[in-house]
């Protein structure tokens, strides 16, 4: 059982995830749109970031890369 906390943390690393998804998906059809461009580089820089490292010990540069693979296919 997770407790508060830890429910925020998942819950802002999941809607980051789903942000970035949302922005690869567009990008693929709309290679030029800016705000999907915009989106994707802030969640790259959030995956990157000492706030990230904080909510969890996941790897960004392995999360990044499965997440770019998931749209790829």
């Amino acid at each position: 059982d997770m407790n508060p906390c830890e429910r925020l943390a998942n819950a802002i690393i999941l809607r980051a995830v789903d942000d970035y998804r949302d922005a690869l998906k567009r990008l693929r059809c709309f290679p030029h749109d800016r705000d999907s461009r915009h989106t994707k580089a802030e969640v790259e820089r959030f995956f990157c970031s000492g706030r990230f490292s904080t909510l969890t010990s996941l790897d960004p540069e392995m999360l990044t890369k499965k997440l770019t693979s998931e749209v790829s296919v």
